[in-house]
């Protein structure tokens, strides 16, 4: 039988490149999105063509109550989730003294709170299996720290905090916990940045360029199917930043 792969924020970027990948290896992929609808739809299109059996359910993951309408409709469609993909996530450039509270504080719900409440409501079906796989994307600043992205740091210091704990919970039930500290990769959320910027701030990399979000996708895989052993760590793919 197919393990089934729910995804947060999926409807484009590297959750929908994730979704891509594991559709392509006959998952059934359960995409989610909060906003972009439109797009999750062409997304889910997309999918079908590779696993039939996929499908999409809106929901605003930072929300508790709607975070368990995903898992209802997980359970009902596909029997409930397999592998969780914690990419539900924002960002915020600028001055932390310039900031509003309701903007850091929504910042940390998204980042922070749809984790914690995916993982939380994932978890009673994998424990029962005994196994299950959980992999959060988090970033590269979530370990250094990024001037003018204060905020986005300290949640994705949440998420990695969050990670090894939790990877050690959760080992005697045969459960693997990773994140996936990214670095700049190539989606809209670097759009912020003009062409110069991104040409700068590339030759800073030393593998010279940003990242793709297939090889995010590829990562995510490759813990999710082929690893056995490695749980509670956090994989920097920054082309050597950190």
């Amino acid at each position: 039988m197919n393990k089934n792969v729910l995804i947060t924020g999926s409807a484009k970027g590297i959750g929908k490149a994730i979704a891509l990948r594991f559709a392509a290896e006959g998952y059934n992929v359960i995409l989610n999105t909060r906003r972009s609808e439109d797009r999750l739809k062409e997304t889910l299109s997309e999918i079908k063509a590779l696993s039939p059996s996929s499908t999409a359910f809106t929901a605003d993951v930072s929300d508790y109550k709607e975070a368990e309408a995903l898992f209802t409709f997980a359970k009902e469609v596909c029997g409930g989730v397999d592998i969780l993909v914690n990419n539900a996530g924002i960002s915020y450039v600028g001055l932390f003294n310039t900031m509003e509270p309701s903007q850091w504080q929504e910042l940390m719900t998204v980042n922070v709170n749809s984790m914690l409440n995916c993982t939380h409501l994932a978890l009673p079906r994998m424990i029962h299996n005994k196994g299950g796989c959980i992999i959060n994307i988090s970033s590269m600043w979530g370990i250094s720290g990024a001037s003018c992205e204060a905020i986005y740091s300290a949640s994705k210091g949440a998420v990695n905090a969050f990670t090894k704990a939790l990877g050690r919970e959760l080992a005697p039930s045969g459960i693997l916990v990773n994140a996936i500290a990214c670095g700049a990769i190539d989606t809209d959320m670097n759009n912020f940045m003009s062409p110069e910027e991104k040409a700068d701030f590339s030759e800073e990399i030393p593998l010279g360029r940003f990242g793709r979000p297939e090889e995010v996708a590829d990562l995510a895989l490759y813990l999710a199917r082929d690893n056995s052993y490695m749980t509670g760590q956090i994989l920097s793919l920054d082309g050597g930043m950190m």
